[in-house]
């Protein structure tokens, strides 16, 4: 199946009242088990490449090659979406690779500014086909929408959202990033209300920290794109630990990858059902 747009499959889930998993990629191993995961389920799926994995690797292109590669073989329909993007170059060099998607993530500047800089970046990647998500901002705390006690308001998101002409919009509803425990208390009225008030499928952030059921009511209560990457790497790590443990003189990599990946792929199929992505 080929590669899809980010609105095919995001757009047509907050239409049907479903999620959608998006979970990041950090090496070739976490790109086939999202998309093995995904298949088991029959669900679309988000594969992301972040800033920081960018950074990682020391260029987009290897992994951002990578992942498209996979995802076009996948049997089941898969974005491929660059996440966090700050540098601006990133996001054309994103586009040209030929990702379906894109987080522009301007949340650090002043509104005005925010405003200006992601009218700008939405305007290009319409014209070359490709979805945008983005985030108001400096709403709560240092880390902004994603800051624990941070909340967006409904009349705050919908001017964002009419003035940027963004696709999808990440709001602040009590989870946080790099959350190791599924802790985040979210506050299931304000979804509803942002639901209502905003006219573009909204994204929740820093989504490890939520348990199932919260992740499931999540859903039902107007969240539509789910990003998951914490916990899936708390999966992988657990794993690898376990057979290093049980083989120390093990050098193979393929030997504790491999299950650490396969590890990853169930998990990434019973979160899908979680978020009613089928």
């Amino acid at each position: 199946m080929p590669l899809v747009s980010g609105a095919e499959v995001v757009l047509a889930a907050a239409k049907a009242g479903r999620g959608v998993g998006a979970f990041n990629v950090i090496q070739l191993e976490h790109a086939t088990a999202l998309i093995a995961g995904a298949e088991q389920a029959g669900a679309p799926v988000i594969l992301q490449i972040s800033e920081n994995a960018v950074k990682y690797h020391g260029a987009l292109k290897p992994i951002g090659v990578a992942t498209l590669a996979a995802a076009a073989a996948a049997t089941v329909p898969v974005v491929v979406h660059l996440d966090h993007a700050m540098d601006r170059d990133l996001v054309t060099e994103a586009v040209t690779l030929g990702f379906t998607s894109v987080m522009y993530d301007a949340s650090k500047l002043e509104y005005a500014d925010n405003v200006a800089s992601t009218t700008e970046v939405t305007k290009y990647c319409h014209d070359h086909g490709v979805f945008v998500e983005a985030e108001i901002g400096e709403v709560g705390g240092k880390d902004g929408v994603h800051a624990p006690g941070a909340r967006t308001r409904p009349d705050e998101a919908l001017a964002f959202a009419e003035a940027t002409g963004v696709d999808a919009l990440a709001v602040a509803v009590g989870s946080s990033h790099a959350m190791t425990e599924r802790t985040a208390t979210l506050d299931f009225e304000l979804i509803a209300q942002l639901r209502q008030a905003v006219p573009v499928p909204l994204v929740l952030h820093g989504s490890s920290g939520v348990a199932d059921p919260d992740l499931t009511r999540a859903v039902e209560a107007g969240m539509t794109k789910v990003n998951i990457a914490t916990h899936l790497n708390n999966v992988f790590t657990g794993v690898v630990r376990e057979v290093l443990a049980e083989n120390p003189k093990l050098v193979d990599t393929r030997k504790y990858l491999g299950p650490a990946r396969d590890a990853v792929a169930a998990e990434v199929t019973r979160l899908l059902g979680v978020l009613k992505a089928v």
